[in-house]
């Protein structure tokens, strides 16, 4: 009798072994043939799954954007306003091992993403999600009154959004410099600026 293979299973083990070879070595190092190693597998299995290595690193980055994702949603539950814009800016950032490999996932992939127009394609469409989430959770700080009426929302966000990016950047290159609770701190003081 032939054996019953769970492809959907299959594909979910190839990513999460190209999701620890990144963790572990960096995207660079994740070639097709590290990660069938790490998966278990030959090379060969790879290609029933993926049209290439970038489609099993697309596969990748997705599956870390849902994870994060399913957290957020957990912690938004009943928040609003500047309640919940706090909690998905401070979830974005490298302030626990958790993040921190997340952070370096993501970083990885941005140099890649350059020169991979499906994962640019993919960077762009969870960036401009997230962006969304921000610029919603703005209005709807200003609307409850939490924030000043002067401030320019779209700006508020690229500001918040590049303080992300900035900050997470340099907690991963110069912890010493950035520890996590001055990270955190100047985070809260931007908001700081736009109820002020």
């Amino acid at each position: 009798m032939p054996k019953i293979v769970n492809h959907e299973e299959r594909r979910d083990e190839v990513v999460a072994a190209a999701r620890r070879v990144i963790l572990r070595d960096g995207i660079e190092a994740a070639t097709t043939r590290a990660i069938a190693k790490e998966a278990g597998y030959s090379n060969g299995v790879l290609t029933h799954y993926f049209a290439d290595k970038d489609d099993i690193l697309v596969s990748a980055l997705e599956a870390s954007h849902r994870r994060i994702a399913e957290r957020l949603r957990e912690k938004l539950a009943g928040l609003t306003g500047l309640a919940a814009l706090r909690e998905v800016l401070l979830d974005n950032v490298p302030l626990d091992e958790e993040r921190v490999r997340e952070t370096g996932l993501e970083v990885g992939f941005w140099g890649r993403s350059l020169t991979s127009p499906d994962l640019l394609e993919v960077q762009r469409r969870e960036a401009a999600e997230l962006r969304y989430v921000v610029v919603s959770l703005l209005r709807s700080a200003a609307a409850a009154g939490e924030i000043r009426a002067d401030e320019d929302l779209d700006d508020a966000a690229e500001r918040l959004l590049a303080l992300v990016d900035g900050l997470s950047v340099h907690r991963l290159l110069y912890p010493d410099r950035v520890p996590g609770d001055r990270l955190e701190r100047l985070i809260l003081r931007e908001l700081d600026h736009l109820t002020a």
